[in-house]
């Protein structure tokens, strides 16, 4: 959620760390502030609350503030209201410590009383203030060394943080910890970098290191040193980032959303090509083998968000191709339920950063039951990526707009290629199906190129939208999980209020909510449910609704009940939402920009959810 960049190196650190905060500015944030440090002169902290581009201004993007090591911050408010105060930079009472958080301090008040009673003095409503002055506390009482003080803190910290800290009596070193919240190191000749994601230091190197939970770490020019929660000095790999630079910039589209939407062929071809070859399944990469599944006797998909969606679209995919039963949980919810999971099962869990702290949970829950457990991800080292048995890496590159689009492609074509094998392995599929069914997959990739082909249709349909206030999704099946993804794409970055339902659950309630001029938009691929959907959408419609249809070609039908009609080319039903989907991104991408919003950044959202 939060962003944060620290560098230590020769040249002027105030223009990385704004270069930095830029990239990470997806991750959603209402303060900037950055601390920079000059050899053994004072440190300035420069904070402010509003957009990065205010903080620029006051720096004349960095070059009015000089120093080779500093540190900087995004902040999305947990704790305090968004103000310059509140905003980080942290530092204590004397400035002997200054330091930026993200995540969540629990028990903040507690140690705040302590604090308090030691003779601190507070001017935040922040937490992370509280972490600043214990550290300071600990640094001055003990040792004066900035690694057992920062260990002697974490023990007495609970809840959630990455933190970066600068000690007046060390310049030009940066110290880490980390607990639960991610964190990257870099390196390059004489340079080191720190950041919550790969974006902001993607631009200086793509050597990296991933701190672990409950690790310091001391940053020097070009030099990074590893310690334990004893204060031991532990060893790190090094990890080579594969994506380029120009992954991360918007390579000449208006938005970064845009840009991802018609990346989209390419990655769902990468993913596919990450595991397929010579028309087979090969999952060695996974690391999850043919006898492994055949022991498997349930499914549990654990998900937030999109990534939820995909989950509930791969429940009837799984079903239908083997004889496994499926369950699809809210990460949310799943770690605070009382419950055995079967011992023959597998938990699934999906998320694009790796990070995401409700899932991060829930995969830690069901390897504390024994369960088997398989992340899809797309940061390799992220911590769900580390700590699950078996890892299926999806191929999206950085993803940065807020709106997930082609990170959720790729999750759902990696599914299909886990249900396709997982039948496979377990003799559920004939020789022939199998064969058809990884052909269909082969194809999405060109079907998606065709739809964005045809985007200016949308483009002029979605005028339509940009004044309605309410507007509902139905669907069956598949089409069910789709519409809820379409849902949430027009409701996070448009602000229209909107709700996805079942079409056959229309008339347990929510059809009361019809009236003339409400948006209905339908999803209809499922060929053995369109009489019983295109009945739910005439019975909308003579209550005065206006009706869209996402569609297959030929089903030309649909114009005589849907004001207007969007054809998705022809494909195995099961595969449906993964050309069903792109319209209504498109439709939600331009109806925000028709209302003038930040597609990038819609307000009090971050990509990737970190906290509680």
């Amino acid at each position: 959620m939060c962003g944060i960049v620290g560098f230590t190196g020769n040249k002027q650190a105030a223009p990385v760390l704004l270069d930095g905060l830029a990239k990470l500015e997806y991750r959603g944030y209402d303060s900037a502030g950055i601390a920079v440090r000059d050899g053994e002169n004072e440190t300035e902290v420069i904070k402010e609350k509003g957009k990065l581009r205010v903080l620029a201004e006051m720096t004349d993007n960095g070059k009015a503030v000089k120093g080779t090591c500093g540190i900087g911050h995004t902040r999305w408010a947990t704790h305090g209201e968004p103000s310059a105060v509140n905003a980080h930079p942290h530092a204590s009472d004397d400035g002997n410590v200054i330091a930026v958080h993200n995540g969540i301090i629990e028990n903040f008040q507690e140690q705040r009383e302590k604090l308090i009673k030691k003779g601190y003095a507070f001017h935040s409503q922040t937490d992370t203030e509280v972490a600043v002055k214990l550290i300071d506390y600990y640094y001055k009482k003990y040792s004066q060394l900035p690694i057992e003080a920062i260990a002697r803190a974490m023990v007495r910290i609970r809840g959630s943080y990455a933190l970066c800290v600068m000690f007046k009596d060390y310049p030009g070193e940066i110290y880490c910890a980390r607990k639960d919240s991610p964190m990257i190191i870099g390196i390059a000749d004489g340079e080191s970098y720190v950041a919550s994601d790969v974006p902001a230091i993607l631009k200086y190197t793509r050597s990296v290191y991933y701190i672990g939970n409950m690790e310091i770490a001391k940053l020097e020019k070009g030099a990074v040193t590893f310690y334990n929660i004893d204060s031991e000095v532990i060893e790190k790999p090094l990890t080579e980032i594969k994506w380029d630079a120009e992954s991360a910039e918007k390579g000449g589209y208006e938005h970064f959303m845009l840009k991802e939407i018609h990346e989209q062929p390419k990655v769902i071809r990468d993913t596919i090509n990450s595991v397929v070859t010579d028309g087979r399944v090969h999952f060695d990469s996974v690391s999850l083998t043919d006898e492994e599944m055949q022991e498997i006797e349930q499914v549990y998909i654990v998900a937030c968000g999109s990534a939820y969606h995909v989950g509930m679209d791969l429940q009837y995919v799984i079903e239908a191709l083997t004889s496994l039963q499926v369950r699809v949980e809210l990460a949310s919810e799943f770690r605070y339920r009382k419950m055995t999971l079967h011992r023959k099962s597998i938990v699934i869990v999906i998320s694009q950063s790796g990070e995401t702290a409700d899932t991060l949970a829930a995969l830690r829950e069901a390897k504390e039951q024994g369960i088997k457990t398989l992340g899809i991800v797309n940061v390799i080292g992220s911590s769900i990526a580390r700590e699950a048995d078996n890892v299926f890496y999806t191929l999206a590159g950085p993803e940065i707009s807020v709106a997930t689009t082609k990170a959720y492609s790729t999750q759902l074509v990696a599914g299909y290629l886990l249900a396709l094998q997982f039948a496979k392995a377990r003799n559920e599929i004939e020789e022939a199906r199998y064969d058809a069914l990884l052909a269909e997959i082969n194809t999405i990739p060109e079907k998606v190129a065709r739809i964005l082909e045809d985007k200016e249709r949308i483009q002029w349909f979605s005028n339509k939208l940009i004044n309605v206030s309410d507007s509902f999704f139905i669907g069956r099946g598949i089409d069910y999980a789709i519409g809820m993804e379409g849902s949430l794409k027009l409701k996070e970055i448009s602000y229209i209020h909107s709700e996805a339902y079942a079409a056959g659950e229309l008339k347990h309630g929510p059809i009361s909510l019809i009236e003339n001029g409400t948006i209905v938009i339908s999803v209809v691929t499922q060929t053995g449910l369109i009489e019983k959907t295109i009945s739910n959408m005439v019975e909308v419609k003579s209550r005065g609704a206006k009706v869209m249809a996402v569609t297959t070609a030929g089903n030309y039908f649909l114009e005589d009940t849907a004001e207007f009609v969007c054809y998705v080319p022809k494909i195995e039903s099961l595969f449906t939402g993964s050309l069903s989907v792109i319209p209504l991104q498109l439709l939600s991408y331009y109806v925000s920009i028709g209302k003038g919003y930040d597609v990038d950044k819609p307000r009090n959202l971050a990509k990737s959810v970190t906290v509680e």
